[in-house]
């Protein structure tokens, strides 16, 4: 399937931080999601690392000086900068910052910049003093009042053997940060769309509760696939074993009441709402604020009431009312009902007991059943691809809102 990031032309600068090891990941992660990746290395960043490695990960000529006759790019100076979807510049030194904020145009990487009329993506890396330092974060402010985006730096140590802030990006958040760039002009750029995920807990004692083997992962890629797709993503997660994703506000919960109170509240200003969550039908009765003891009994039972059915309470003109079934049984029919039921546009069905899919599993396959009866089935493939396979499906009815 045809990625965000599938044949975009991204510029990646390198400059003379030691960090530029993470250079080699960074592109190594681009071209696996598709991207042409057109490396620039300033003479200082070749003191770490040959041009040859950059080379053999991207498979394209790596730029190292801009007088070079041999260089495909030697009459046009600017070809790169016409070019580039994006310019990413990681490791970005305090040199190079304070060059490309004063306007320099003294190599072919700042030459680059200067005539790019694309985003840029900086990511410093340098000595926590440096960063600090009043002329750094001027030079930094300079940058951000321009358009372009600042990430990082991180905190950690450094290779002074100092903890603070000075480290780059991790290469796999600058992929995301990249992808939610290129994505801002995608076809759900606009649209504000919240998605649930994960299985909720409903305390019983301190320490049990009842839950199910949601891990998270299909709403957690609806949301990643939604933001590369340009939407303003809302998070509603009961998940707590997947690392937070970035581009989107994230809202933890854990309770299924307590996500029908974050939703209640955030669907005020959202288009749509991709109901991906395994939201708990029951709930005890009675909570007890001291653990239950054995002492002796050999059956326990408690009470348990229903909890509220979040999506069939949940209503505003105009909004998208997406919900999945998760079922062991009769799955097209219990879907077709549910959807009359819940006044949904759409309801994705998996089966349970596909042991080779479904809960904790990396991939899916389901069957996306429209209100007029008709199911499309949707084979097994990584969940990131279900996701866009869903929202391929409902970006047609915003047309019909």
């Amino acid at each position: 399937m045809k990625g965000p990031l599938t044949n975009k032309r991204i510029v990646l600068g390198v400059t003379g931080s030691i960090a530029c090891y993470k250079a080699l990941e960074l592109a190594s992660k681009l071209v696996q999601n598709g991207a042409l990746v057109d490396t620039i290395m300033t003479k200082s960043s070749q003191e770490f690392l040959t041009p040859l490695a950059f080379k053999s990960l991207t498979h394209r000529d790596v730029v190292t000086n801009m007088y070079d006759i041999n260089s495909q790019f030697a009459i046009n100076h600017v070809g790169l900068a016409e070019s580039a979807d994006i310019i990413v510049i990681a490791p970005a030194t305090a040199n190079t910052i304070a060059k490309i904020s004063n306007g320099m145009s003294d190599d072919s990487l700042t030459t680059t910049v200067l005539a790019a009329k694309c985003p840029i993506v900086i990511a410093p890396a340098m000595d926590g003093n440096m960063f600090d330092n009043p002329a750094t974060q001027n030079n930094i402010a300079t940058l951000i009042s321009r358009g372009i985006f600042i990430s990082g730096p991180e905190y950690g140590r450094l290779a002074s053997g100092l903890i603070g802030n000075g480290r780059m990006t991790s290469p796999k958040n600058l992929v995301n940060i990249v992808t939610t760039t290129l994505g801002s002009n995608g076809d759900l750029s606009g649209k504000k769309i919240l998605i649930s995920a994960g299985g909720t807990a409903e305390p019983i004692d301190p320490v049990r509760f009842i839950t199910n083997k949601s891990s998270g992962k299909m709403g957690y890629s609806l949301a990643t696939a939604a933001r590369d797709r340009g939407a303003t993503v809302t998070l509603v997660s009961a998940s707590n074993m997947l690392e937070t994703p970035i581009g989107m506000q994230t809202k933890k919960v854990k309770t299924s009441s307590e996500m029908y109170d974050v939703i209640s509240k955030e669907i005020i200003e959202m288009d749509a709402i991709i109901m991906a969550a395994a939201v708990s039908d029951w709930t005890p009765e009675k909570y007890s604020s001291s653990k239950y003891k054995k002492n002796g009994t050999e059956n326990w039972s408690i009470d348990l009431i229903k909890t509220t059915d979040i999506i069939a309470n949940i209503s505003k003109p105009n909004l998208i009312k997406i919900g999945f079934a998760a079922e062991s049984d009769n799955l097209i029919e219990n879907g077709k009902s549910k959807i009359q039921s819940k006044s949904l546009d759409l309801i994705v069905a998996n089966d349970i007991l596909d042991k080779n899919n479904g809960f904790e599993s990396d991939t899916n396959k389901v069957s996306i059943i429209h209100p007029n009866g008709d199911v499309e089935a949707i084979p097994t493939m990584p969940k990131y691809e279900i996701a866009n396979e869903i929202l391929d499906r409902m970006i047609p009815l915003f047309n019909k809102k």
